[in-house]
């Protein structure tokens, strides 16, 4: 499903961004640092649709966040959020793009992202606040070249 308006958010205006993770009971606690680059998704008729974001380091992108309203789940809004995502992370200059889930690695598998071992990630990555969390640490770690 094409058509979402992706909108950046200022470190200061993510309080949607944050009571959507914790609803979806995502990680929230790092949301304002500013040097994370999040997206609100509207459809072309100003419905909200979700959120997402990307990590740089260097190259490299840790994808995070991704998470769509609950009245939109599963009709493909997922899969536009996270290849606009793409789209923004290429246009950064990203190679590679990496994500942690607990539970979506199906998810992912259908959007070319493959398993990989956490020692093959970039040391940047793994030094990052949110890679090092309790949560992501039992996650599934995946990438796809960008």
């Amino acid at each position: 499903m094409g058509g979402l308006l992706a909108t950046p958010l200022a470190a200061w205006e993510r309080d949607g961004l944050r009571t959507a993770l914790v609803k979806a009971g995502l990680p929230a606690d790092d949301v304002e640092a500013p040097h994370l680059l999040f997206w609100r998704f509207e459809s072309p008729a100003d419905i909200p649709a979700g959120f997402g974001g990307i990590e740089m380091h260097g190259n490299d992108a840790l994808l995070r966040s991704v998470v769509t309203l609950p009245p939109l789940r599963r009709i493909g809004l997922g899969r536009a959020i996270v290849a606009a995502l793409e789209v923004e992370a290429r246009s950064l200059k990203c190679r590679t793009i990496y994500v942690v889930t607990t539970s979506e690695a199906q998810f992912f598998r259908r959007l070319g992202y493959v398993a990989c071992d956490r020692d093959r990630v970039p040391e940047a990555i793994r030094r990052s606040h949110h890679f090092g969390r309790l949560c992501c640490a039992s996650g599934t770690v995946m990438v796809k070249q960008a």
